[in-house]
């Protein structure tokens, strides 16, 4: 039977009850962060070299285009609700903290392992070739890079459990709480100067963005009249103050200017695109799940999510093999100077073959995606939680630093380790039929 004859099965016997528009708003949001990366990513080869040229910073206008393809605020409100979707379920089941937490680790972890292993062998070889280390760190940087939403959201996980206890006690003033320490932070840091602090808000501000999931699925938030409307206005004229008149950048993505950055770490500006993308999502929420009743599409958002952590995962990579191929092939199709009309015209093409690629790959490497725990496997909360937090930090070390020097090895070996720990790594895996909140 096909991947897509496995896709239809799948769909059509999806429960009545199911609500269809996350999964397609979560195998959207990941699809559009791919190919903004795709679009951000510009290479020239010239003198025999490919050179890489960070579009949003070459081209200052293209900055606009990143109010659209930041759609990570969007990827975590999808959390929340699955989070509670599968945390109320657990509560039904009388399943414990453990056994929930191991399910939600295995499946955003072991996706990762293969990625990282790849790119250490790769590193490996070529500091034995003599490349220089900082050749590498750059090359592993980019391929990484993906993996930051991973050291982040896996936190977001381990605390789900409490902070859906917060919704269900404080409602709404859960996520007022999160995003008022988000601006006390933010205070801090530029009328302060405590730099170190503004890390904080990896937490608080998408702690916050996750905490309108719980509220979406509650049915607090579901509104389709012209408050939701006016909710949309108010967070994209809070995000366009901001900007204008407030001290941050243009960009919503990426780190093009070299003095601040609105996600490195994520400021402010993030929660108010995340209210005006909630709204906006809420409006369009019966519309499109009248589509998705459709087999066709519904199948093809079945088949993207079956795949779609390595989807992401893997994008980069994949890109970084046809610049490679391309090099080989003396710069063939890296010709033209990125931002020019030519260029752009080429991007439609640049995607395609991407795709071409990442899909192929991506059906290949899915399989331990689509892998869950035995029923009865049971792993110690210590455990889980050690390995979380080492899985976490060896994340967050390449995310910053790439492969090349000690540091990074010790990150690789802590992603490991904390694999092996939490028994992300076992044996007696069964594949997982279908896709689950």
């Amino acid at each position: 039977m096909s991947i897509w004859s496995t896709a239809v099965e799948m769909a059509e016997a999806t429960p009545a009850t199911r609500n269809r528009y996350i999964d397609f708003l979560r195998a959207l949001s990941i699809l559009v962060v791919v190919i903004g990366h795709w679009l951000i990513a510009g290479f020239l080869f010239r003198g025999g070299e490919v050179e890489s040229i960070q579009v949003l910073a070459a081209i200052p206008s293209t900055q606009w285009l990143t109010w659209l393809f930041q759609v990570m605020p969007i990827f975590f409100i999808v959390g929340g609700y699955s989070n509670s979707v599968s945390i109320i379920s657990a509560r039904r089941k009388a399943q414990s903290y453990g056994d929930w937490l191991g399910g939600r680790l295995d499946r955003l972890i072991r996706p990762l392992l293969p990625l990282i292993a790849l790119w250490a062998l790769v590193a490996a070889g070529l500091m034995v070739a003599g490349i220089a280390q900082p050749d590498i760190q750059t090359l592993t940087q980019m391929a990484l890079i993906p993996i930051w939403f991973l050291a982040i959201y896996v936190m977001v996980v381990l605390f789900a459990p409490l902070t859906y206890q917060a919704w269900e006690r404080l409602g709404f003033y859960s996520v007022a709480a999160f995003m008022l320490l988000a601006v006390v932070v933010d205070i801090a840091v530029f009328q302060f100067g405590l730099d170190w602090a503004g890390w904080s808000n990896y937490l608080w501000i998408w702690l916050g963005v996750h905490q309108l999931g719980y509220g979406w699925q509650s049915g607090k938030f579901k509104y389709t009249g012209s408050k939701t409307v006016l909710v949309a206005i108010a967070g994209w004229l809070a995000l366009a103050a901001l900007v204008f008149l407030g001290p941050y950048p243009l960009a919503m993505v990426g780190s093009p200017d070299p003095d601040i950055s609105n996600t490195l770490p994520p400021k402010i500006p993030l929660l108010a695109l995340a209210v005006a993308q909630f709204a906006i999502v809420l409006l369009l929420e019966e519309r499109i799940n009248r589509w998705l009743e459709r087999v066709k599409l519904w199948a093809a958002t079945v088949l993207i999510n079956s795949m779609i952590m390595t989807l992401y995962l893997w994008h980069i990579t994949v890109m970084i093999i046809l610049v490679a191929i391309a090099w080989y092939f003396d710069g063939a199709g890296l010709a033209l100077q990125p931002g020019t009309a030519e260029w752009w015209m080429t991007r439609p093409i640049w995607i395609g073959v991407l795709f071409l690629l990442l899909f192929p790959a991506a059906m290949l490497l899915s399989p331990m995606e689509r892998s869950g725990r035995p029923n009865g496997w049971q792993t110690s909360n210590w455990r889980l939680i050690t390995g979380a937090v080492a899985i976490c930090s060896g994340i967050a070390g390449l995310a910053m630093l790439g492969i090349s020097q000690e540091v990074s090895a010790l990150a690789v070996v802590a992603i490991f380790a904390g694999a092996l720990l939490s028994e992300v790594i076992g044996l007696g895996r069964r594949p997982r039929n279908a896709p689950t909140n």
